[in-house]
């Protein structure tokens, strides 16, 4: 047999070739009675369509280039899964590319990116320099920025409110009494850490305080853990501790607990920021903020598909509120929190 065309479909289904075309694109219209004879026609036949084929008709590859730095935060593993579900279920294949905040390992990926001709970008964790991005843009592929944000006009982003997270994170251990409390940054480079700092100083520093110590674990488990007992191995360390982000806060307790004897939370408060799975463990049974990943995954999908149906159309920001959840990493405050 030689290869089952849509005209062969269409004669089997006794329907136009128009209508075997309406059937496999995503989005069209085309009746539940059509279709069904459409499908069993194809099944029979053994027809699969052409999507290369029909991305030259259409001018789109259905394809949405998703770049990430790094997996080990469990957040990601969520939200990529979350993201390739989301658009899926609206037509769109999705290739996931590992990239690094190292500005010549991202210009690969994005060279590889714009080879695929993918019709829009989500970058996760990952800066663009202003060079891409004007690749980006001549090409009219949209690029949206998924838990992170930058200062470029032509890049939309999505990101949960970290800046009244962090400064939930403050008003907490405040209400909790603590006087000393430091706090273990991510990447500075990042306008998660970089927002999430600002938040919880601003409310420091309302009331006459400052960090009593501050590292940097850079989001990565074992700099958190050096950085914990650079803080901690010391005679008069902090009672509280901000940790920029849940996988680097497991780190942290692991050292303060294991490591250097101190009682989490009778001897030190910890929290941290994203209320990922593990958190809610007993093993950890963290305080923390939790991003909501249903939500600014649909944000992020509507805005990115929004862009790529209507030319023209500017880029979007969206600050998910984060609200704080308690649990028994930290001293419980006498007082409600504002």
């Amino acid at each position: 047999m030689g290869k089952v065309t849509s005209l062969d479909v269409a004669a089997k289904a006794g329907v136009s070739r128009s209508a075997v075309s309406r059937v496999f694109t995503p989005g069209a219209s085309v009746s539940k009675d059509t279709a069904a004879k459409v499908r069993e026609a194809a099944d029979q036949l053994g027809y699969r369509p052409n999507v290369l084929a029909r991305s030259l008709n259409t001018g789109q590859s259905r394809i949405i280039g998703l770049v990430v730095a790094y997996l080990e935060n469990q957040f990601y593993p969520e939200a990529i899964e979350k993201l390739s579900k989301a658009l899926q279920e609206r037509g769109y294949h999705v290739l996931v590319f590992m990239a690094s905040n190292d500005s010549d390992a991202t210009q690969q990926v994005i060279d590889e990116l714009l080879d695929y001709q993918v019709d829009g970008i989500i970058a996760a964790s990952v800066g663009l320099s202003n060079d891409l991005t004007g690749r980006c843009a001549a090409a009219g592929i949209p690029v949206l920025l998924f838990n992170r944000r930058q200062a470029d006009a032509r890049l939309s982003s999505v990101t949960s409110d970290n800046r009244a997270g962090g400064a939930a994170l403050a008003e907490f251990l405040l209400a909790g009494e603590h006087a000393r409390i430091g706090h273990i940054a991510g990447w500075e480079g990042a306008s998660t850490q970089v927002d999430r700092e600002a938040g919880f100083r601003a409310v420091l520093a309302r009331e006459g305080l400052e960090w009593a110590a501050r590292e940097v674990g850079n989001f990565d488990f074992k700099q958190a853990q050096q950085a914990a007992r650079r803080m901690f191995g010391v005679d008069a360390p902090p009672d509280a501790v901000f940790v920029a982000n849940d996988h680097m806060a497991f780190a942290v307790m692991d050292v303060l607990r294991f490591e250097l004897g101190i009682d989490v939370p009778r001897d030190v408060s910890v929290v941290g920021y994203d209320d990922v799975q593990l958190a809610a463990w007993a093993s950890y049974d963290l305080t923390t903020i939790r991003q909501r990943a249903n939500m600014m995954v649909a944000q992020a999908v509507d805005t990115l598909l929004a862009r790529i149906d209507t030319a023209g159309l500017p880029p979007q920001h969206a600050a998910i509120e984060a609200p704080l959840i308690v649990r028994g990493s930290a001293r419980k405050p006498k007082r409600t929190t504002t």
